[in-house]
């Protein structure tokens, strides 16, 4: 009965009886080093992060459109000086509210003459502010009065004018409505809750001076983006390769060969 055709299945390679690592030394060696890597990106993007931006989340509908009520935003930590027009900040002020953080834009610094309205437009040293980021494009219906930051101060508006307590709302106080720069907690780089990604750049002040930049929040996603990758990559290398190299590893021959 041994000439008949009855075969049976035979690993190709017969010896040892160890377990060896399924793929190729290099690949295995690749896969090591993306895992690593991966994890220094990943860990570096979170504490990086940690170290520059805060949570918050804004109890009203002041900033609508920019940010809602309810809404989760990013701010960075930043020094008083770094603090421009344009800015959406987050800061603290007794005389404006106990014990809570506000969120506004900033449209003065101190030394600048701000006013409004013009054609319907925010004027800060005479000249005429463009605000995409309002509802409409129109600042507000409200008149503001001239006012001259003191220096050390801002002065900030809600991007929804006519129902936000800001400066306006505090124009009878003794620094009439302005902020000190040392009150600032962060400046708003992102919404991430519900997503909508990083503020708009308020380049209609760019007539009066450099503005903000934006933060490096973008680099630290990638960074975090990517580890999360590689470590997930280099991680299924081994069970991949011993999947499609089980399936390369058998073959069929005479049951009575040998």
């Amino acid at each position: 009965m041994g000439g008949e055709s009855a075969t049976r299945t035979a690993p190709r390679s017969g010896g040892g009886t160890g377990t060896r690592p399924a793929g190729s030394r290099t690949g295995q060696r690749l896969s090591g080093l993306a895992v690593a890597l991966g994890i220094v990106l990943f860990l570096g993007g979170f504490a990086w992060g940690a170290l520059l931006y805060r949570p918050f989340t804004v109890p009203t509908s002041s900033m609508s459109p920019t940010i809602a009520a309810g809404d989760r935003v990013l701010g960075q930590r930043v020094d008083a000086d770094e603090i421009r027009r344009g800015d959406v900040v987050v800061f603290t002020d007794k005389e404006w509210v106990t014990g809570a953080l506000v969120v506004k834009r900033v449209v003065a610094v101190g030394g600048d003459t701000v006013a409004c309205c013009t054609n319907g437009k925010l004027t800060v040293n005479g000249k005429e502010i463009d605000e995409p980021y309002l509802k409409g494009g129109v600042a507000e219906d409200k008149t503001i009065p001239t006012v001259k930051v003191p220096e050390g101060r801002l002065f900030l508006l809600g991007d929804e004018r006519q129902g936000s307590l800001d400066s306006t709302a505090h124009l009878t106080d003794a620094a009439q409505g302005t902020v000190a720069r040392s009150a600032v907690e962060a400046r708003v780089d992102a919404v991430v809750w519900p997503w909508k990604g990083m503020l708009e750049r308020p380049t209609g002040f760019g007539k009066l001076g450099a503005i903000s930049e934006q933060g490096p929040l973008s680099t630290i996603l990638v960074l975090i983006v990517v580890g999360a990758v590689l470590v997930l990559g280099g991680g299924a290398y081994g069970p991949v390769a011993k999947l499609f190299g089980g399936r390369r590893g058998v073959r069929t021959e005479p049951a009575g060969a040998r």
